[in-house]
């Protein structure tokens, strides 16, 4: 069974829906080995809120990541249309999220009974291709949706009631055709702002003329201009909510973002949850960041869409 949604509740948060099957076809041995101890449950008081898996396998440590949050079939019911959106913005390394976590998310979600995956953008088809992002969506039996940025007719206008900056967002008509979201983000440097994750990576699904509002003249220098982007980003999530974020904190860039080419950190974690803030405030501190510098975050809790305060938030961290 599907559900429709409407603009009052663009994506519904994931239920539980039992055990997961098997993953099988072309995927590492490592990856195998952790999903098949999938199949073992983690009572609901045992599940974290974040899980933090570290490892060389980065297929693996996807995989192992949402077993530790209880099993994709937790936030995937069969029959499921599921909707992913990675970033693929340049081919620079650490700047786009790695294509064995998108293979691994895809295989999940087709083993927890997916009707189809697919993989939403308005970026053109050459980001995808040399990124290798195209091939791992494809291979792996899922579509890649290209979204004529464009083109008005293909985005649909949104109000924002608790939007303080921003009033009406343009989503992708496409989105509309899906009852799951997963946010699939690599964590970076960003100009301005400093910072990019879970929050900021939903942009993804606006349109690009209403992403421009975001960005003031001097919105990579100026606070007050920076803290209306950050305000605006905040304002999107509070129409959209992803069923589960993965964020790729494999290998990725901490300056000259959000492009590249920049310092190459490699702290080798999937990140993974549903608190959008509560991941973006761990993420941050990967490579000294706090939290509290980040105004995105910050507002975002001010929306009441997540912890900010690590102490409060019950963090699973394991390494392969």
């Amino acid at each position: 069974m599907t559900h429709r949604f409407d603009r009052r509740s663009l994506l519904r948060r994931g239920l539980g829906w039992g055990a997961g099957a098997l993953l099988a076809g072309r995927f590492s041995q490592a990856a195998h080995a952790v999903a098949a101890g999938a199949v073992e449950r983690l009572t609901h008081s045992a599940r974290p809120d974040l899980a933090v898996v570290t490892g060389d396998d980065y297929a693996a440590a996807a995989v192992e990541a949402v077993r530790l949050l209880g099993g994709m079939a937790q936030f995937v019911p069969k029959g499921a249309r599921v909707a992913i959106l990675p970033n693929a913005q340049r081919n620079n390394p650490g700047v786009y999220t790695s294509p064995a976590v998108v293979r691994a998310v895809v295989r999940m979600c087709r083993a927890a009974g997916a009707r189809e995956v697919n993989c939403l953008t308005w970026l053109p088809e050459k980001n995808w291709l040399d990124t290798g992002l195209a091939a791992a969506v494809r291979e792996e039996g899922a579509k890649l949706v290209l979204v004529d940025m464009k083109d008005p007719a293909r985005f649909r206008p949104v109000p924002v009631p608790r939007g303080e900056a921003l009033k009406e967002a343009a989503i992708m008509d496409a989105f509309f055709d899906h009852d799951v979201l997963i946010n699939l983000p690599i964590t970076k440097d960003h100009a301005g702002n400093k910072f990019t994750g879970t929050l900021k990576n939903l942009m993804g699904l606006n349109s690009p003329s209403n992403n421009r509002t975001f960005h003031r003249a001097d919105w990579q220098t100026n606070p007050d201009s920076i803290a209306h982007l950050e305000q605006c980003i905040a304002d999107l999530n509070t129409v959209i909510t992803p069923a589960l974020c993965l964020v790729d904190a494999t290998e990725f860039i901490i300056t000259n973002g959000p492009f590249g080419p920049g310092e190459l950190l490699k702290r080798r974690q999937v990140v993974a949850g549903t608190d959008r803030v509560a991941i973006d405030s761990y993420c941050c501190t990967l490579w000294g960041l706090k939290p509290g510098d980040i105004v995105a975050i910050q507002r975002a809790a001010a929306h009441g869409l997540g912890e900010k305060d690590p102490g409060r938030v019950r963090r699973m961290e394991k390494s392969l």
